[in-house]
């Protein structure tokens, strides 16, 4: 297995994984039409794959 011949700098490696670090959240769709996280409840109206499973005051 190789050896590195010199150190990578701190600089170097944040900038490798700080590339990466920023993105913004997948949104899902309900059927009438807010954005939500998938596979979360939806909290705008309580409900989860088609089904209402809490109860939300609108």
């Amino acid at each position: 297995m190789g050896q590195p011949k010199r150190k990578h700098s701190k600089q170097r490696s944040r900038k490798r994984r700080g590339a990466n670090r920023f993105s913004l959240p997948q949104l899902a769709k309900d059927s009438d039409g807010t954005r939500f996280r998938p596979h979360r409840v939806n909290p705008a109206n309580g409900e989860y794959r088609g089904r209402q499973v809490l109860d939300v005051e609108l």
